[in-house]
């Protein structure tokens, strides 16, 4: 590991992905109350989807659409083992993975609360494609990570990714991995199973980085905090997450950030607007490590020893 070492930053990509569409917001390309239907009016599928009528960007954006994760569906865990086997190059496309949620009951009425879906993500990556008319890691690239000088944050899009960590994987993993995740500098599976829903390979510095610029609203050239943490819901355990933004109490005041799981790793980013202190953390290995008492404790000692 070197400080310049890379990790599949998991669900944290989400903040990522949500500048995007708020980037082409402000673009007038599209907008946040715009019903999903519309920009995917093409796919025969989609009067298929649950709640598909009512859906909007802003709720899948916020996971309050109440479609299910397919990533929980036992077909998609089953594809992937023997996708493993056979195949570790598989690729599943963005349609292919919204199947596995397909004419299944929707979880709530769009809007009511919370639950996390990565399926709302990789929806979300399709009517960027379809809005913008080019590629989300395109977008992505060219709106934040080069302007940003983000060079240690890319697209996940194959499985030989340089100065890519080996991630450990825990005993129990759903997809029967190995328990290292590289092999020949080569991941053990398709990171572009993720696709818009994460798949970022990051860094702690680059991740600290961006969470400091974007929750201190210098990411766009508009202002957009309102949006981005004003479109709130709420979990069952009182949690509440904005566009791509988990919104925590903690004893710094409020916190804004996400965390991140991919087999054989763990990713946290947080911002504490009260002391504008932004901390990230990578860990390679996805066992059960408690990353938001590891963020506190780092911030802790920040707080201590910044200058007054």
């Amino acid at each position: 590991m070197s400080p310049d070492s890379l990790q599949l930053a998991g669900s944290a990509g989400q903040s990522f992905t949500a500048a995007v569409v708020l980037s082409l917001a402000q673009d007038g390309v599209l907008g946040l109350d715009d019903k999903v239907s519309k920009w995917l009016a093409h796919e025969r599928w989609i009067g298929r989807l649950p709640n598909h009528r009512d859906i909007t960007i802003r709720t899948i954006l916020n996971h309050s659409s109440g479609i299910p994760d397919h990533t929980q569906d036992e077909r998609f865990l089953q594809t992937l083992r023997k996708g493993l086997r056979t195949n570790p190059d598989l690729r599943l496309s963005p349609a292919e993975l919204v199947q596995f949620v397909l004419d299944k009951d929707a979880l709530f009425a769009p809007g009511r609360r919370f639950a996390h879906s990565d399926t709302n993500y990789i929806l979300a990556g399709m009517v960027i494609e379809r809005a913008s008319g080019s590629s989300c890691f395109g977008e992505l690239v060219r709106r934040f990570l080069e302007p940003l000088q983000l060079s240690l944050t890319g697209p996940a899009d194959r499985r030989g990714l340089p100065s890519l960590s080996t991630g450990y994987v825990g005993a129990g993993n759903p997809f029967g991995l190995p328990r290292k995740t590289v092999s020949r500098s080569t991941l053990a599976v398709n990171p572009m199973i993720q696709w818009t829903a994460g798949g970022l390979v990051s860094n702690p510095r680059d991740l600290a980085r961006w969470a400091k610029v974007l929750y201190e609203e210098k990411a766009l050239k508009k202002p957009y905090l309102e949006d981005l943490l004003g479109s709130v819901v709420t979990d069952r355990q009182g949690r509440k997450y904005g566009l791509g933004v988990q919104i925590e109490d903690s004893e710094f005041g409020p916190s804004y950030g996400h965390d991140g799981w991919f087999p054989g790793y763990r990713t946290r980013m947080t911002y504490f607007p009260k002391h504008k202190i932004a901390v990230a953390i990578q860990v390679n290995t996805d066992d059960q490590i408690d990353t938001r008492q590891l963020v506190l404790s780092l911030t802790r000692k920040l707080i201590q020893n910044k200058p007054r």
